[in-house]
């Protein structure tokens, strides 16, 4: 599918899968409520979750936000396109249907090629959660995202993703920065504010099971034992298993293999994924968030 046709159908109406540097997205007109629905009925998301509005400009943002503050303008200065989202208090062009009905909106630049070439052929922005089941791993491949939805959503392939995990999230809608989502962007200044609002999350990755594959995960401490029939996935000290995966033991290769290592994993029939655990040091809280919710129950 080409760019000029994925445009078409997102113009129609429809959704389409699109690659960005950190996960595919699952991309509508960000305008259009009905399209916007369409997103949340195939990802049987919640309509207490926000999705996240994606731009090609700092000027995009600016006519979709009711105001914008010097902290917003400095981020997006400093940090797009790349994998951050400001949240600030949204215009009247966007409706409730994509923002769970709060007064505030995400926004993002996309650093990548073809999701920036979309929305401008596309002359909107698009509301673009990850392009997966509510919950389930997110997808770094076009083949993950055909997986998920077979023929039900056209992908606009742009290969592998780069970054490997979904942005960090900032709000600066009262005056300082807030952290909502960890990312492999560590914003300075900013403090942890993880809340709900009117019973709609402030922001997108804050349920407490997410990005989970179907075989249950288990994150094992140095001397815990691998259970039997788990792979293991490791990245300082190898471990006995029948199936062991290491990881780069930077924060940043490990973001960018993890989904990608969690997708090939839960298709072999196995009883469990056993994660070593990473550090808990600032460079891997986006990392260590992940982990800890695909090992959550319920």
């Amino acid at each position: 599918m080409t760019i000029d046709e994925a445009a078409h159908i997102i113009q129609s109406g429809g959704v389409v899968a699109f690659p960005t540097e950190t996960v595919y997205g699952l991309g509508a007109n960000a305008l259009d409520p009905v399209a916007v629905q369409r997103i949340y009925a195939l990802k049987q998301r919640p309509s207490t979750s926000p999705l996240i509005v994606h731009v090609d400009s700092i000027e995009m943002a600016q006519t979709l936000a009711a105001d914008w503050p010097l902290a917003a303008e400095g981020l997006a200065r400093r940090y797009w396109p790349g994998p951050l989202t400001i949240v600030v208090r949204k215009g009247p062009m966007i409706p409730d249907e994509a923002t769970a009905g709060l007064d505030t909106v995400g926004l993002r630049m996309p650093n990548h090629p073809v999701a920036l070439a979309l929305i401008r052929a596309c002359g909107v922005p698009l509301a673009a959660p990850s392009a997966n089941p509510f919950t389930r791993l997110s997808p770094t491949t076009a083949a993950h995202v055909r997986e998920a939805f077979g023929d039900s959503v056209p992908v606009l392939d742009g290969g592998p993703t780069k970054v490997g995990i979904e942005s960090t999230v900032v709000s600066v809608v009262d005056g300082g920065i807030t952290l909502l989502r960890p990312g492999m962007i560590t914003v300075p200044g900013s403090i942890t504010g993880l809340t709900l609002v009117g019973g709609s999350h402030s922001s997108p990755g804050q349920h407490h099971k997410h990005y989970s594959p179907r075989t249950p995960v288990v994150l094992l401490g140095a001397s815990d034992p691998v259970p039997e029939g788990a792979a293991y996935v490791w990245y300082r000290s190898e471990k006995p298993s029948i199936k062991a995966v290491q990881l780069p033991d930077n924060p940043t290769g490990y973001a960018a293999a993890i989904y990608g290592v969690l997708h090939d994993l839960d298709n072999q029939g196995l009883t469990a994924i056993a994660i070593e655990s990473v550090p808990g040091t600032t460079p891997w809280d986006a990392v260590a968030d992940r982990l800890r919710r695909a090992a959550a129950s319920g």
